[in-house]
């Protein structure tokens, strides 16, 4: 089987050149070798956005008919909507009841966007416990990876820190010890000291070394060992690392390549700050924009020469341009040999050539609203199973399966 990768977006309605480049591309790309898993996270848009009901089912579908268009296959990858799935929300209020509350609040985009997002109150428990709600979309679908970039590498942490701690607090059940010591009676004299050795020098020190000696020996019982068993395996990876058996699995991180475009200002691309350009922007409605870019202030004149790592343009050159055009940017605005307008030509017929496909595609379910609901559908379902199966050892694991 493949591992499962999982991410989600807010949906805030049509997606712009930053959320391709930022994000969807690398979806696209990773749903070739993993189980992709992708949702969009509209309770997570009511965490900011909790006054703004009228639109949000239209910028749901918006989102995913740009997901599709951009390449997302609903073969090869489980699109879906978080809140059609209540499991989400147990999950999530059981993890709660055993979260730290500093665990939150130290949470580094916490305090960031109660100082960028000053005109909306968010001195709610849903602000808050957004990062828990994060976790808990992770942890229900057992993901081995998350793709992120650097910045919100503090999240997949926190998710760590969350399963580690469920698994300590119930992954040991009734007669734990026992069960471990039988497991352990399986394994050869030798290994059984070596995998205590390894345990107490993790335990001490959290070497990694001696993590990764004492899973070699669990995994080698595992492949030669006849009567060694999945949960045995389970039982003494969670006593190796002082926890118990492991009912929700740690993801790692996917630091996958992030490349950021600037707006039309320079200034973060978005939506509400006015000055994106769209995945499915008209032609005419991209060259304007692109046309009326912000440019090296130093070049007031067309006469004066100037310098492209102090223009957003050249980031889009970046992204868009071979390195024959890049040389030639760089040549002629260090000279003035070109003006500002002949340097964002290229920029603008790279970007129309790249979003007439995702045009083409977006087309088809434009024209048929009902094939996009079911996609979604289809993809919930799929999901479900899924978390319905680890709501069941999730409940069982706390003692709530009466």
């Amino acid at each position: 089987m493949k591992p499962r990768v999982l991410s989600g977006m807010r949906p805030t309605g049509a997606l712009h050149l930053g959320h391709y480049h930022g994000a969807l591309k690398n979806w696209v790309r990773l749903q070739q070798d993993y189980d992709a898993y992708y949702f969009v996270a509209d309770w997570h848009a009511l965490t900011t956005h909790y006054e703004e009901r009228e639109v949000l089912e239209r910028h749901v579908y918006d989102m995913v008919i740009d997901w599709i268009a951009a390449g997302l296959d609903p073969d090869r990858s489980t699109i879906f909507i978080q809140s059609r799935l209540p499991e989400h929300a147990e999950l999530f209020t059981l993890l709660a009841m055993g979260t730290p509350l500093g665990w939150l609040e130290r949470v580094p985009t916490y305090k960031d966007q109660i100082e960028k997002l000053k005109d909306r109150d968010l001195a709610t428990y849903g602000f808050l416990g957004y990062p828990l709600l994060q976790a808990a979309d992770i942890l229900i679908y057992k993901a081995a990876y998350v793709p992120v970039g650097e910045d919100q590498s503090s999240h997949v942490e926190l998710t760590r820190e969350v399963a580690r701690r469920f698994n300590h607090l119930y992954g040991r059940g009734n007669h734990f010890e026992q069960h471990v010591a039988a497991a352990l009676a399986k394994l050869a004299k030798d290994d059984q000291r070596y995998l205590e050795k390894q345990r107490k020098a993790y335990g001490e020190t959290g070497s990694a070394e001696a993590l990764a000696k004492g899973e070699a020996v669990i995994g080698k019982a595992a492949a030669g060992a006849p009567d060694f068993t999945a949960d045995d395996r389970e039982l003494l990876l969670g006593h190796l690392k002082g926890s118990g058996k492991t009912i929700l699995v740690e993801p790692q991180a996917l630091h996958t390549e992030v490349l950021r475009l600037p707006g039309l200002d320079g200034t973060k691309m978005s939506k509400s700050y006015g000055n994106a350009v769209l995945m499915r922007d008209e032609p005419a409605e991209v060259t304007k924009k692109i046309r009326g870019m912000t440019t090296d202030p130093a070049r007031v004149r067309r006469s004066d020469p100037g310098n492209p790592e102090k223009c957003p343009v050249w980031d889009f050159h970046k992204i868009y341009s071979d390195d024959a055009t890049k040389d030639w940017v760089v040549k002629g605005c260090t000279t003035a040999g070109i003006g500002c307008l002949d340097c964002k030509q290229p920029v603008i017929d790279a970007v129309i050539a790249g979003q007439q496909p995702w045009r083409e595609r977006a087309e088809r379910y434009l024209a048929n609203p009902k094939q996009v609901h079911w996609i979604v559908e289809m993809g919930t379902e799929r999901a479900r199973t899924v978390a319905r199966q680890t709501m069941r050892d999730v409940r069982e694991a706390i003692g709530l399966n009466y």
